[in-house]
């Protein structure tokens, strides 16, 4: 079990959402969070004590700021407002994503600027420590002001109300709460505002991606190194002067590890003196497009830093007494470099196929055609990289930017929105889609790599060449191919820190 990850509004990492969200470490809310939520809280009741006007505390919201609310009715408008605002519609979010939106949403309460009461971060962690998960849909957000819809779902259940799945029974969020032993909250003023103010379902989907963009960066360079050996490429293009003088972080990493990883390899010294002066594109330029993509998901990785920790909510509530709207809610930030990470991991996917396809291309390999020990009676691997290619086609839809694109929704009020929750499902399934396709090289690759036997390869790739053939046999002759594929793809994330 990992270690408790401590929600102080100020310390989340990237690594202590996946922890949560995937690997079922604790939560548990720091005490001086605490102190801070309480003193913000009664910065809250206050105002209302003083019978002050203030948005989101008692007046409507959005267009309707300019109603006032009486006190009477103070507790109902919280209701409300979670259940007008859950209108999500379309596939629910797998659980992995809502117990990061949890954990992101009580690290923004615990910033102690949104004037809930602490019992209200407690209510909140108990979903997360009772495996009580919230239905909520993955459509429906504008990213401003902020994930209302998904974050209002996810709020529902706090109250007894929505739907949640439990142990994996879905069901209404009242039974859910009930199971768990778990009693609905009431909700006070400005309250269930507190809790759908945010960027919390665009940052959950986001930092699980970029997780998994790492992952993908890494070993994309393991599967070149493979594909360059089984095309007898050379490694003279990633000596470290070459990229001294141009020295991209991303790209001088990645031409470090593809020159370690190719260090001894018997194929490569079999031809060093082949004549041939140079590889393509697709082989010699990889640090360079590897090493973009590094460099973005840097980007995304220090923004998210940044944003796991940020106070999203409007209005922000100060313990020196002023309650100032503001935008914090506003995803464009978060969407700006999801587009970025978008469209340089879509550029990795390419080139990966680019490498497939020169594999299976007798008249560019000198290998057997498709890789095939009897083509002509068999396909090979004529059709994974036919796959590949249709992957990568879809990746480039999807990197169209979601951030430039904005549609004015409440009336005129929030005139522009940042899309931000469509650029992270965007990412999240182009990573899905570029590991992928890193699988088909990957198991065309290894393929390659035994024409040259008994020639080996480098130590670091011929234990990259065993992963799969412990799992994945020597293709013969034509054979079902897809569970393969979904093999070699499985194997994807493990295979970076062969480089290291």
């Amino acid at each position: 079990m990992a270690e408790p990850v401590v929600v102080d509004g100020r310390s989340l990492s990237i690594a202590g959402v996946e922890a949560v969200a995937r690997h079922g470490a604790a939560a548990v809310l720091d005490d001086e969070a605490r102190r801070r939520v309480a003193a913000t809280r009664r910065v809250v009741e206050g105002i209302l004590a003083a019978g002050a006007v203030v948005y989101g505390v008692n007046t409507g919201f959005g267009k309707l700021a300019d109603t006032r609310i009486s006190a009477d009715q103070l507790d109902a408008l919280q209701l409300n407002l979670l259940r007008s605002h859950a209108c999500g519609v379309g596939e629910p979010f797998a659980d992995e994503v809502v117990r990061a939106m949890l954990l992101l949403r009580a690290n923004v309460l615990a910033t102690g600027h949104a004037g809930c009461r602490p019992l209200v971060v407690d209510a909140v962690l108990a979903l997360l420590a009772s495996g009580v998960h919230p239905v909520v849909p993955s459509q429906g957000s504008v990213g401003a002001s902020g994930d209302l819809a998904p974050l209002a779902h996810l709020a529902l259940v706090l109250v007894g109300e929505g739907e949640a799945v439990v142990d994996g029974a879905r069901m209404s969020g009242g039974e859910a709460l009930a199971r768990a032993g778990l009693a609905p909250l009431r909700l006070e003023a400005k309250e269930g505002l507190a809790l759908i103010n945010g960027t919390q379902a665009s940052a959950a989907v986001g930092a699980l991606a970029v997780v998994d963009a790492r992952r993908a960066l890494d070993a994309a360079d393991v599967v070149c190194a493979l594909t360059l050996d089984a095309l007898a490429g050379t490694d003279a293009a990633f000596d470290p002067a070459v990229h001294a003088a141009r020295p991209h972080p991303g790209q001088v990493e990645s031409a470090a590890r593809l020159h370690r990883l190719l260090a001894g390899s018997a194929i490569r010294d079999s031809h060093r003196d082949c004549g041939r002066v140079q590889d393509a594109y697709s082989l010699r330029c990889s640090p360079q497009v590897h090493g973009a993509g590094r460099d973005a998901l840097a980007q995304a990785e220090r923004v998210l830093g940044i944003e796991l920790n940020a106070a999203t909510d409007n209005p922000m509530v100060f313990a020196d007494g002023r309650v100032i709207s503001g935008g914090n809610f506003h995803g464009a930030p978060i969407a700006a470099v999801f587009d970025y990470l978008a469209v340089a991991l879509t550029d990795l996917a390419s080139i990966s196929e680019r490498r497939l396809a020169r594999m299976v291309d007798a008249a560019l390999s000198d290998l057997p055609r498709f890789l095939s020990p009897h083509a002509g009676l068999n396909s090979g691997f004529m059709m994974v990289q036919v796959s590949a290619a249709a992957l990568v086609s879809e990746c480039k839809t999807l990197a169209h930017p979601a951030a430039v694109d904005s549609i004015p929704t409440s009336a005129g009020q929030e005139d522009h929105v940042s899309m931000s929750t469509w650029a992270a499902r965007k990412l999240a399934r182009i990573v899905e889609l570029a590991r992928q396709v890193l699988g088909m090289e990957y198991l065309a690759a290894v393929q390659a790599l035994e024409f040259h036997r008994p020639l080996t390869t480098s130590p670091p790739l011929e234990q990259a060449a065993a992963r799969l053939r412990a799992r994945v046999p020597r293709l013969e002759e034509d054979r079902f191919m897809a569970s393969d594929i979904a093999t070699a793809s499985e194997l994807i994330p493990t295979l970076g820190p062969l480089a290291d």
